[in-house]
């Protein structure tokens, strides 16, 4: 075997699903945690590919499934849902029909065009991250959400992870934030900073150097394998890793306090 498909040989057998992965899929197959992906468009957002992940799949060496944004939408509407599929109007993204033989067409059963089905998705556990949360796990969520909702609502079970935990004062005064409720999450953690090289709205900036120096760390095994040896096993926790990125980072990604209008929500 060469060094290049040991390389992306899995260690820990993860079948991972998520709507438009970012170079967090570039890092956990380089560190050997995926034998699966499943996706909508992947790739280092403004950048290019996901050299690794990419290279893996050209070799034959991970297995995928590729969908629409909405493909992969619709499959966590389906999985929250308690529903087997769900349809979804066709797209001009025909080619993944052919591609992904999950992805069906039937006739609409009231004589329009055929539609487009995807089946559900119920992830064994998804790992959400939101603004702040109360202990018991209702959570607040707020700028672009994507489909974190509709994944915890799918999941088997919920892994929480938290910029704040706050009391639960907090959460009731601003209900209709709380996007995810006590009683789907399993696990409530308080991870600060857990977004970057991404951003957690109105906590910190998203990292755009990081992106930018990922595609050039990327380009071979030995410089991932020296940053995977840093940055990812040689740091004890989430905690330690921000630190080590030092000040420098910190104020950089600072973000200018912006609040929206109060809320009166009267008596009830």
């Amino acid at each position: 075997m060469s060094a290049m498909a040991m390389w992306f040989t899995p260690q820990v057998n993860l079948i991972l699903a998520r709507a438009t992965p970012d170079l967090i899929y570039d890092q956990m197959v380089a560190a050997g945690c995926a034998k699966k992906v499943i996706f909508s468009y992947m790739g280092n957002p403004g950048v290019g590919s996901l050299r690794i992940v990419r290279t893996a799949i050209e070799k034959g060496q991970l297995e995928w499934e590729e969908y629409s944004h909405f493909g992969m939408i619709t499959r966590l509407q389906a999985g929250a849902a308690g529903l087997p599929f769900l349809p979804m109007n066709q797209t001009g993204a025909t080619s993944l029909e052919q591609a992904n033989p999950l992805i069906k067409r039937i006739p609409d059963p009231y004589g329009g065009k055929d539609v487009i089905v995807v089946p559900a998705l119920n992830p064994d556990v998804a790992i959400v991250h939101v603004q702040r949360a109360d202990s018991n796990g209702n959570a607040h969520l707020w700028g672009i959400i994507g489909e974190q909702k509709e994944a915890a609502f799918a999941a088997k079970k919920v892994i929480l992870t938290a910029e704040e935990i706050v009391d639960e004062s907090v959460i009731r005064s601003d209900p209709n934030r709380t996007m995810i409720p006590a009683n789907i999450v399993d696990a409530v953690c308080h991870v600060p900073y857990a977004s970057h090289p991404s951003y957690s709205q109105g906590y910190y900036d998203r990292d755009n150097e990081f992106y930018l120096a990922w595609d050039k760390i990327s380009e071979s095994q030995e410089t991932v394998k020296a940053y995977l040896d840093e940055w990812v096993f040689g740091v004890q926790d989430r905690d330690e890793y921000w630190e080590k990125l030092g000040d420098k980072t910190h104020d950089r990604l600072k973000v200018e306090a912006q609040y929206s209008e109060k809320i009166n929500y009267g008596k009830y």
